[in-house]
């Protein structure tokens, strides 16, 4: 296994850090998560710039400085040809850790026939600064554990209001009647790059997405449900429990097209 961190390739799987490290004591970092494609930065579904750009935001929200980004970029161009996701991570000082996974083992079977949710209610869910991807996501890291002890594979958050948010690793996407939902981002969710490169998509086709509250009624009218990642791309979820008991969607509905094309090889997605 390699990973890069500050400016330097190292192999294995150990770091070595003080023991007053605000990364590892208040999780104090920001990172982004992508899918390279073509094992090449510069492929328009890589998103490279949208990702750069989501890092630079939050470093400049918490007044931390960038990293060096040409030096950032040169350990991603590293690690780009041996795995096909990376987590770009930034540390307050400066520093960047920059580690790869290969795509789920069981994604094409997931994208087929969907997964299984658990709506994960209550305040130890909610995620710390949900508008930035911190390393504190402890809420979203018991939410998908607690998930998989009720059998599932993936969480619904939700806020005090009970309105649905995303799921643990992804934004939420629902069709009713021939149009696309997302829930609203003032709702304090996460606007994920991949969920800016589905709505852009869908506009340049003519489609727009309604953004509104995911309040239990509007849920109820959809015949589709999907969560989205940069890394899973669009997965179907096909069933949902919760307090009000089950709710089932359709993953074979042939809507989902429209949102998988985005990820086409030959799409003509512009970032």
């Amino acid at each position: 296994m390699a990973y890069w961190f500050d400016g330097q390739l190292h192999s294995g799987d150990q770091i070595c850090l003080t023991v007053d490290e605000p990364a590892l004591i208040y999780g104090a970092t920001v990172f982004t998560t992508l899918r390279v494609y073509g094992q090449t930065l510069d492929h328009p579904l890589t998103a490279w710039t949208a990702h750069q750009r989501r890092l630079s935001l939050a470093l400049d929200s918490f007044g931390w400085p960038p990293p060096d980004w040409s030096r950032l970029r040169r350990g991603a161009e590293q690690l780009q040809l041996d795995f096909p996701i990376l987590r770009i991570t930034c540390w307050p000082d400066g520093r960047e850790l920059i580690t790869g996974r290969p795509l789920p083992p069981d994604l094409e079977q997931r994208q087929r026939q969907g997964v299984a949710a658990w709506v994960a209610g209550g305040e130890l869910y909610q995620r710390s600064h949900p508008a930035y991807k911190t390393g504190n996501y402890l809420g979203s890291w018991l939410a998908q554990r607690s998930a998989q002890v009720h059998g599932v594979q993936e969480a619904i958050l939700v806020n005090s209001q009970g309105h649905w948010l995303e799921t643990a690793t992804g934004n939420l996407w629902g069709w009713r009647q021939g149009q696309w939902y997302s829930p609203c981002p003032t709702d304090q969710l996460l606007s994920g790059v991949s969920r800016q490169q589905l709505i852009d998509h869908l506009a340049q086709r003519g489609l727009t997405v309604s953004t509104q509250p995911w309040r239990q009624d509007l849920v109820c009218q959809f015949t589709v449900l999907a969560y989205g990642n940069c890394g899973v791309q669009v997965v179907p979820i096909h069933t949902v429990w919760g307090d009000g008991g089950k709710l089932e969607f359709d993953p074979g509905h042939g809507g989902l097209q429209q949102l998988r094309a985005a990820f086409a090889e030959d799409s003509d997605l512009i970032i």
